[in-house]
């Protein structure tokens, strides 16, 4: 028989391995469109849920949380990517097996900056509102509004010179 406290650690484990199950491939596909540079997605996919079970019962929303989390593992990445590169570093080769569009697609994303791609894929790849997105990349729903407007430009010049 379990004690309550081992009932609550049993619903809380069972909640989040729920959650695991349910967003992790969701989330991957977040991590590797968010940032345009090959970036380790299943890495920073696999962090954003240890930084989370280590604050699970303090966490209203841990979906939300998750996005949140791999976002901000994609530009730190971009980030010490950048920092790699200043340095001489080899890049990272791109991921192998995409087919045309998606190809297409991903390159037209790199032309975007990071808070533009991030913005672009909250909104359209996950179809989540402007106020989460501004909650997520920390500013305004009207800055959200001008980058994707932006963005959306920017999108359709770079896939329509293929």
């Amino acid at each position: 028989m379990l004690t309550d406290g081992a009932t609550e650690r049993a619903t809380r484990a069972g909640g989040f391995e729920a959650l695991y199950v349910g967003s992790y491939d969701r989330l991957v596909r977040l991590a590797r469109l968010t940032s345009a540079d090959g970036v380790p997605a299943e890495e920073i996919v696999q962090d954003a849920f240890v930084q989370l079970y280590r604050r699970w019962a303090d966490v209203r929303e841990p979906a939300a949380y998750l996005r949140l989390a791999v976002v901000n593992g994609c530009r730190s990445w971009g980030r010490r990517r950048l920092l790699l590169a200043r340095r001489g570093d080899p890049p990272r080769l791109p991921e192998p097996g995409l087919d045309g569009d998606a190809l297409a697609v991903r390159q037209a994303l790199a032309t975007l900056s990071p808070r533009q791609r991030a913005a672009v894929v909250l909104r359209y790849f996950e179809d989540l509102p402007e106020a989460e997105i501004a909650r997520a990349l920390g500013c305004r729903p009207g800055t959200v509004k001008s980058l994707l407007s932006r963005s959306l430009a920017k999108l359709k010049g770079a896939l329509d010179d293929d």
